[in-house]
């Protein structure tokens, strides 16, 4: 085999000899990539494991502040020592413990719960002997928060409205995809004996008499087996209650001896527990299902199989007609949107960057260059499963970030094969040659474009692992589109490029255009019949598609193909002869220096301008609210009927606000007690204290009123003004789960102090009304109401009564106890004994009741009146005391007002705390989404340190030379003047995640085009042209590149950056384009999208002119250190 005198690469040349093989797997890999993609889990946001472990320790009869000192601490002492904790906080309740344990996020959940288990476990020496049940150990997953709400509602009484719920929940959580349905606003069925006080000391018969009775009495127990003729028998025997009235005329035996039946004393109810939660949707009564999705399952599936449960076995099925079932606050429809956009947008991008490929390089040079994109997009869809990638927008925007990037190589590949190709009429030598030509400047070029990214993959934290997603996408897909473009764009290019020069047979054009007019159209007709037939959306569109084809086609022949040629041959030459004219100027005499002191000032400059102009500064960008949460909060112990009441007066006004039937409002839901809390509160109880109002708004796309931020601030100004209710208005947030925008934590160890100077802190702040706190909220509960039931110890042990009887007999008397299970079928339900209502909901008839006992001394059954014994005291308590890493702590947190920024409210706050005096011992500290902007911006700053060193390693490595390393990387520093001078021109604002990101990979992208000048200069330098007139022709060789490349950058990212949506699926299904401007995504992704525009225009100038005139400063600056070197030599010679 002859070998060829050029410089060539072996996996190009491999393929342009094997073109069936590569054409082969170029179809494996797009119908492998698209099956893979359909199969990958799709999400709206990257699910994020937190590793939290709940330690929860139960200690009836014990007041916060001894819970924290028996048990909280105790467990606290051997927690401390664990590795890998990130922070311990704690909640120390009446008769309740409960401690969070966060872990780093690189430690895996099973191997922290395991810790924490042998820490726990080392503790119970230390905790108190008379705990009911050892500390339970268990995880918290964050993402189970509910993936829609089913609600339920007719002309049905709430127990039937139960039924119907039970249904869907049992259907529902037999789905795989699902962890647990919750059920709020139902009816739980109960059997109550309800014991009237009197009538039981009457008949001597007590609580315990009763509980023994019924417990021995509702059994069903096996008695073994007996043979008869032959034949086993099993012998059971039968006693469980069938109806109430076998309990009704049970028979009790009081300690006395005395007989009497159980309906003689007391009330036996088949009734339900008094109503714990309430929900309602549009200000009516509904139960509500809360359905949670498991982690790492499809979001899609999950929601389309509960929705085919309802639809197909449920409603009008199992369900009467008039039963009405509503979906409400289902993130599929948000989901699929933003997948749909972003979809389309990749779909514009790639529109985008071909149409100005095919201005350079014609339409079939320009359609191959872009099939890089979908082929480097099925590759990264390829490995994603194996890497545990689902389908999320943070996947997708690396996809699309990479959109413009992936066709870089392809540009340069095909561009030099095209530019080869003018000179060598073969084209497989000059695919050959030219892929060999420039292998080695694009493989270092993808190289500085990854190298900030592979830093980005380590970023720690919770927002570390939210935006881990972007820089490995990029890097697999990059990694791909280095493969797409040695092995098979120029085997596309062998096959379908034509030589510069080949004359056009007009007749055979003329021929084969009006062949795939026809075709297309035939195509269109036959799906158009498919159609007619079968009614079928997708046979619709493809036939529309066709047409849509067939116009395209005659479009381009007959109006764009002109203008295509004319600015080939017009417009670009002499675009390219304006360059060469400001090159030569540029590189002229002293115009280098002049130029570089230019860059220089005007880097400066920028930054002045900037500090003047002071653009606002966010940790994530705002978004747009897709739902707003109004969160009641009442005094600890209000009665879950008062915060009812309160939320339907705060619903009002939030429908006041919003109107009634308001297009923009998909549902209002309300919820007390339960599903009331935050969504990031780990915590599932009953909160009868607490109520939410939610109001989700429909998709971006189909709303048509004011935007939803002014509904918030509007909302925020309607809810003041309710006495006794913390009330507080907020909306959605995206991004990962970060702390409050203002959080204030103060720490002490003396409890009365810390609380005192928690209070006038906060007194202190509200006094100075610091613009844009929405209401500073402190999270100690000081004033819990209890009634305090004091015996007189020494009295009661001379009776022969412990303190265990006593609290014994009212806590049953009272709370209840269950003494049994009442079956019918397959359900069980509790039966609750306790006092009739009137008894005890009034506390002086509770202290005038007679406790019966057996005195142990005398073997005589006595009676004694528990008011004998002890005195009731009406007390306020705390709520709970909280402890954060071993200290105790008082949270006072806030929200920000629309048209403020945490930063600025937060630098007030900081400067106000380091001068309030305070106890010795307590200190302030602001925390909450600081902390983690203050870690993010650490590690932005390192990972751009780490960027510059591998670009510096690579430049060096291929140049071997420190001055054209610093030239290149010249490009990433001064690039901060266009991404600041953007930002300051337009009035942006700075996001601390997506500016920063943007900037540290810009880093890498504005490198490659420096490397594609600074190395063809120095090969035409070896050709043996002079230093100036290679600085010349290499820029006018490498401007087309240049120029596409960055273009193709920009405008895989302007849809993204402007908003633009367009629907295609739509387009061509139902006509429809549903073009609209802005949405959650350019909320989102706009500041990062912007800040690679800024830079990388800014970058294109400095490539094009800068990076010539530096190479001639660094070439004139050796030449004189070599003569001064050279006539040192000569004077030590003479």
């Amino acid at each position: 085999m002859k070998k060829n005198n050029f410089k060539e690469f072996f996996a190009t040349s491999w393929a342009i000899d094997n073109k069936t093989s590569i054409y082969v797997l170029a179809v494996f890999i797009t119908l492998l990539g698209i099956s893979s993609y359909r199969s990958i889990p799709k999400e709206q946001f990257p699910e994020i494991v937190i590793p939290t472990i709940l330690v929860n320790t139960v200690y009836l009869g014990t007041s916060p502040e001894d819970m924290e000192n028996l048990v909280t601490r105790p467990i606290e002492k051997q927690l401390k020592g664990i590795a890998g904790v990130k922070k311990i906080t704690s909640n120390s309740l009446q008769d309740f413990s409960s401690i969070a344990i966060e872990f780093n996020t690189d430690v895996a959940v099973p191997e922290a719960k395991q810790r924490v288990k042998d820490a726990v476990d080392k503790s119970k020496s230390d905790l108190p002997n008379n705990l009911l049940s050892d500390p339970s150990v268990m995880d918290i997953d964050f993402s189970e928060i509910p993936i829609m709400y089913i609600q339920i509602s007719g002309n049905y009484d709430l127990d039937q409205l139960k039924k119907y719920a039970d249904m869907a929940q049992d259907r529902i959580e037999s789905l795989n995809e699902i962890t647990r349905v919750d059920i709020v606003g139902a009816l739980e069925r109960e059997i109550q004996i309800n014991v009237d006080m009197y009538k039981a000391q009457a008949a001597s018969v007590t609580l315990t008499d009763i509980d023994r009775a019924i417990a021995a009495e509702n059994l069903t127990i096996s008695a073994g087996n007996i043979s008869t003729f032959g034949m086993k028998r099993s012998i059971r025997v039968q006693g469980q209650f069938k109806d109430l009235d076998v309990m009704n005329n049970i028979i009790i035996k009081s300690a006395s001896g005395a007989s009497v039946y159980l309906k003689d004393i007391a009330e036996v109810k088949d009734t339900f527990k008094e109503q714990e939660s309430f929900s309602r949707l549009n200000g009516e009564n509904v139960i509500t299902l809360n359905v949670v999705k498991k982690s790492g399952k499809n979001l899609l599936e999950a929601s389309d199989k509960i929705k085919e449960i309802l639809s197909k076995d449920l409603v009008n099925k199992e369900f009467p007609k008039d039963l009405k079932v509503t979906l409400t606050g289902e993130q599929s429809r948000y989901t699929r949107n933003t997948l749909e956009e972003l979809n389309n947008t990749i779909i514009i991008g790639m529109i985008l960057v071909t149409l100005v490929l095919m201005f350079f390089m014609g339409f079939t040079n320009a359609f191959f260059v872009g099939l890089a994109v979908p082929l480097s997009m099925a590759i990264a869809f390829l490995v994603m499963p194996a890497l545990g990638f689902t389908m999320n927008m943070i996947v997708m925007f690396g996809l699309i970030f990479a959109l413009g990037i992936v066709v870089d190589d392809a540009i340069v590949v095909i561009e030099n094969i095209h530019r080869a190709h003018q000179k060598q009429p073969n084209i497989i030598l000059a695919a050959k040659q030219a892929a060999g030509e420039v292998f080695l400047p694009i493989l270092s070029g993808t190289l500085t474009t990854l190298a900030p990214f592979f830093p980005l993959a380590f970023w720690p934290g919770i927002v570390g692992k939210f935006m881990f997603y972007i820089p490995v996408t990029l890097i697999l897909t990059l990694f791909a589109s280095l493969f797409v473009a040695y092995i098979i764009n120029p085997v596309f290019a062998v096959s379908f490029m034509k030589h510069e020069y080949d004359t056009p047979d007009k007749s055979k054009t003329r021929k084969r255009i009006i062949l795939e007019i026809g075709i297309a159209l035939g195509l269109s007709l036959i799906f158009y019949t498919a159609y007619a037939i079968s009614h079928s959306e997708v046979a619709f569109g493809i036939g529309n598609f066709m047409v849509f084809a067939a116009i395209m086609i005659l479009f381009f022949h007959t109006a764009l193909n002109p203008y295509i040629k004319w600015w080939q041959e017009k417009a670009w030459p002499w675009f390219m002869h304006m360059y060469e004219k400001q090159l030569r100027f540029f590189i002229k005499g002293n115009n280098p220096w002049y130029l570089l002191i230019s860059v220089v000032a005007l880097f400066f400059i920028t930054f002045i301008a900037t500090g003047i102009r002071s653009p606002k500064v966010l940790f994530f960008p705002d978004n747009m609210p897709n739902a707003i949460n109004v969160m009641v909060k009442m005094p600890v112990g209000t009665d879950q009927r008062v915060t009812d009441s309160i939320t339907k007066i705060v619903e009002q006004r939030v429908v006041k606000v919003l109107g009634k039937n308001n297009p923009d409002v998909e549902s209002i839901i309300t919820n007390i007690a339960l599903g009331a809390g935050d969504a990031m509160d780990f915590s599932r109880n009953l909160a009868s204290e607490k109520g939410k109002v939610t109001v989700n708004f429909v998709e971006y796309k189909n709303r048509v009123g004011i935007n939803t931020i002014e509904y918030l601030d509007k909302i925020r100004q309607e809810i003041k003004g309710i006495p006794g209710a913390e009330i507080s208005a907020d909306k959605n947030r995206s991004g990962p789960p970060t702390g409050k925008p203002i959080n204030i934590e103060i720490t002490g160890e003396n409890l009365p102090e810390l609380i005192a100077d928690a209070a006038s802190f906060k007194n202190y702040l509200d006094s100075l009304q610091i613009p844009g706190i929405e209401d500073l909220k402190s999270d100690f509960q000081e004033n819990k109401p209890e009634i305090a039931i004091n015996i007189d110890r020494e009295r009661a042990n001379h009776e022969g009564i412990s303190t265990g009887q006593i609290a014994s007999e009212i806590r049953t008397a009272v709370l209840g106890k269950e003494v049994s299970k009442y079956k019918v079928d397959e359900d069980e339900y509790p039966i609750q004994l306790r006092y009739s209502l009137d008894t005890r909901a009034n506390i002086n008839n509770l202290i005038n009741l007679k406790i019966t006992y057996r005195d142990m001394n005398s073997g005589l059954l006595r009676q004694i009146p528990l008011s004998s014994i002890a005195k009731i005291e009406y007390v306020d308590s705390y709520g709970g005391i909280k402890r954060q890493n071993l200290k105790r702590i008082i949270t006072l947190s806030s929200g920000v007002l629309s048209g403020y920024t945490a930063n600025e409210i937060v630098a007030q706050v900081r400067k106000l705390a380091a001068d309030y005096p305070l106890h010795e011992g307590v200190q302030i500290k602001l925390t909450g989404e600081q902390e983690d902007q203050a870690e993010t911006s650490a590690f932005l700053g390192k990972a751009m340190l780490i960027a510059i060193g591998l670009i510096f390693f690579i430049l060096i490595t291929q140049f071997n030379s420190l001055s054209k390393t610093v030239i290149i990387l010249s490009e990433v520093i001064f690039s901060v003047i266009g991404v600041l001078l953007g930002i300051v021109i337009f009035n942006m604002s700075i996001s601390i995640i997506m500016t920063g990101l943007g900037i540290v990979a810009l880093g890498g992208i504005v490198v490659r085009n420096g490397i594609l000048i600074v190395e063809f200069i120095d090969t035409l330098k070896e050709r043996g042209l002079k230093t100036r007139e290679a600085i010349i022709q290499a820029g006018r060789t490498r401007i087309t590149p240049v120029i596409l490349t960055a273009t193709a950058t920009i405008l895989g990212l302007v849809p993204l950056a402007i908003g633009f949506n367009l629907n295609f699926e739509t387009l061509f299904t139902h006509l429809d384009p549903q073009i609209h401007i802005g949405g959650d995504n350019v909320m989102f992704w706009g500041p990062l999208s912007w800040t690679i525009i800024f830079g990388l225009s800014f970058a294109t100038f400095l490539t094009l002119i800068f990076v010539p005139a530096m190479y001639i400063i660094a070439y004139e600056m050796k030449i004189r250190l070599k003569r001064r070197k050279s006539n040192k030599m000569i004077v030590v010679n003479d």
